[in-house]
């Protein structure tokens, strides 16, 4: 059976446009894991996308997204959040022969990112009434964070 793709409400696309970034993190840390790269250039790449992408990400889902709704749903995407952060935050600190943890982070993002488009996105979709929508996403405005990284170390080199 085919998967369709997930319509998303436009005024929360952006931050499914984020999690497609955060989904090709996980791909690319999983690569550079099979090509054996240096966990310490993982790590760099780790500490890049924490600050350029998973923080700010994080920060408008938490304060803006998230905000009109309490709910146990949105409890677990604030508690994964913090779970990242700090798996994050380990592997930068101490990089050294990291490869199960990176892949450990790469499972945990990749699990988190699916489980807010497949749940809680589409709760939250029909939760938030289309006023409440269009609030979140005046205040969402702006494209995605670039990946500009520059150590490709997801590629094999010959």
């Amino acid at each position: 059976m085919e998967k369709k793709p997930i319509r998303r409400n436009e005024h929360i696309a952006k931050l499914s446009r984020d999690h497609h970034a955060s989904l090709m993190f996980c791909w690319k840390i999983r690569q550079g894991i099979k090509l054996n790269a240096e966990s310490e250039r993982m790590a760099k790449y780790v500490a890049y996308f924490l600050d350029h992408h998973f923080l700010p990400h994080f920060k408008e889902e938490e304060e803006i997204l998230f905000v009109p709704v309490q709910d146990k749903k949105v409890q677990k995407a604030i508690d994964d959040h913090v779970v990242i952060r700090n798996m994050a935050k380990e592997i930068i600190a101490d990089p050294g022969d990291k490869q199960k943890d990176l892949s450990m982070l790469a499972d945990l993002v990749d699990d988190h990112v699916r489980y807010e488009e497949r749940i809680l996105f589409p709760f939250l979709e029909n939760e938030l009434s289309e006023e409440q929508l269009e609030n979140i996403g005046s205040q969402l405005a702006g494209e995605p964070a670039k990946d500009t990284f520059e150590d490709e170390f997801w590629v094999k080199r010959s």
